[in-house]
């Protein structure tokens, strides 16, 4: 098998079925299969897709939700393929995407990881989908929208073209077309983060275990997660923030001098209960 396509569910029947229906309307010149995890979905979405879709894709239904990390890492602890991508249940594939992406992965065998240009509904581009890793600096001026001249502390890479091909630090969780045997060298997400946190602790453990990732401009997918302006469940706010915590405390706080560990845990702390409070007025 050259590429398992991995989707997580989790009770978005519409939206999942709508995301295979995009992998599936194309046809490819290498050999694939689609693996949907359902995270214990309380409502009927898995027993509908598994209907729909019959001998197309194969399932894995999990007996508890235990986050977005740990669902992929069901599918990833059993394929047996040269690649896999990671794909959101909220996403459309455009065409020609997966066979550029598969050539060029093909023909940089020193690319552990490549992602795509991804555009939201409205046509925007997606800035999660090339960054740079975030650091204490480019965090504050990001978390605090101030704008800064310094390509050092450009975090969203914003300077760089949108339709370009260059390796970058970090993708988006919603699209990752990763080779196996790097992620088979660096090991699986890390579980302990639940939704947020996880792509970018990936990629940089793949870009520390020597591979280089890469953004593919070229080719796109469009990804259907909802405007920040509409109210957001509190559990998602709280997920967020604390995979901030998790990642600075994983792969900086060892490195950096103890008041600035507790300046950046009571910032992260502070944020989040802002955030939580202001969302009670959102509507």
């Amino acid at each position: 098998m050259n590429l398992s396509i991995v989707i997580v569910n989790y009770q978005t029947f519409e939206m999942t079925k709508n995301t295979i229906n995009s992998v599936l309307e194309h046809s490819y010149p290498f050999s694939y299969e689609i693996v949907v995890v359902d995270n214990a979905s309380s409502d009927d979405s898995l027993s509908r897709l598994q209907e729909h879709f019959k001998d197309k894709v194969k399932f894995i239904a999990s007996s508890e939700n235990n986050g977005f990390a740990a669902g992929n890492n069901q599918a990833l602890r059993q394929v047996r393929s040269d690649y896999v991508l990671l794909l959101n249940s909220d996403t459309i594939v455009w065409e020609n995407t997966l066979e550029n992406i598969y050539d060029y992965m093909e023909s940089h065998d020193d690319v552990g990881a490549c992602g795509c240009r991804v555009r939201l509904e409205d046509g925007q581009l997606d800035k999660a989908c090339k960054r740079s890793f975030p650091n204490v600096k480019n965090s504050f001026f990001r978390l605090f929208h101030i704008p800064t001249n310094s390509k050092d502390d450009n975090y969203n890479l914003t300077d760089l073209p949108d339709d370009g091909i260059y390796e970058i630090d970090c993708l988006t969780g919603a699209f990752m077309f990763m080779r196996k045997s790097a992620l088979d060298e660096v090991g699986l997400l890390d579980e302990t983060f639940f939704m947020y946190g996880e792509d970018i602790d990936l990629c940089y453990r793949i870009k520390q275990g020597g591979w280089k990732i890469v953004y593919y401009g070229e080719s796109s997918i469009t990804h259907l997660k909802g405007a920040s302006s509409k109210k957001q469940k509190n559990k998602l706010i709280y997920e967020f923030y604390r995979a901030m915590y998790i990642y600075y405390k994983k792969h900086h706080a060892k490195e950096s001098f103890f008041l600035t560990n507790i300046v950046v845990y009571v910032g992260i702390a502070v944020l989040c209960i802002l955030k939580l409070f202001l969302n009670l007025f959102k509507k």
